[in-house]
């Protein structure tokens, strides 16, 4: 599974963090979120791969998110969330 981020889109709101602390950090200073351990894709697009034990953690994270900045891919690259 991985989750993809578009910190563009990112409106500041934490949801990721609550739902998914160990995927996500605050960055109070721009008023977005990170992904933790996430790569940069493409222009502020940032994308990594979700232990197994985070499967539900990340695809909560993404459903939260109110500007759907989050998506979770399964491993086929369908996207699940």
């Amino acid at each position: 599974m991985r989750v993809e981020f578009d910190r563009d889109a990112c409106i500041g709101m934490y949801q990721c963090v609550v739902e998914w602390e160990d995927g996500f950090e605050e960055d109070r200073d721009s008023g977005k979120a990170i992904l933790i351990d996430g790569e940069e894709d493409t222009e502020d697009v940032y994308v990594r791969d979700v232990p197994v034990d985070a499967e539900l953690d990340a695809k909560f994270a993404a459903r939260a998110c109110p500007v759907d900045a989050i998506s979770v891919y399964d491993d086929d690259g369908d996207q699940v969330v």
